[in-house]
């Protein structure tokens, strides 16, 4: 995004998904007015990690797809998420 300030229209763009944006109108929405600028700030938050994301993942798809070695230093947690997918299939959703 560019350096222009932050509006409702822009984080709701930002966030991608049309459930979160509804969920940001809904809390915009409801918030009383001396909670305004807080809920504004949160969503702002959440809105600027999620491009950065986009942007890092888009990075990283570069450098695959030139077939480069992916930088940073990256640990395998391959085992841990399937063990912890297991015990949550055991337990069964909630």
């Amino acid at each position: 995004m560019s350096d222009a300030p932050w509006t409702i229209e822009t984080i709701c763009d930002a966030l991608g998904a049309p459930t979160l944006a509804q969920r940001f109108l809904g809390e915009i929405n409801r918030a009383p007015a001396h909670q305004l600028l807080g809920v504004f700030a949160r969503w702002e938050r959440i809105a600027k990690d999620i491009l950065a994301a986009v942007e890092r993942g888009r990075t990283l798809a570069a450098y695959d797809a030139r077939g480069e070695e992916l930088p940073g230093e990256w640990v395998d947690v391959t085992d841990r998420v399937l063990d912890e997918a297991a015990r949550i299939r055991t337990r069964g959703a909630a």
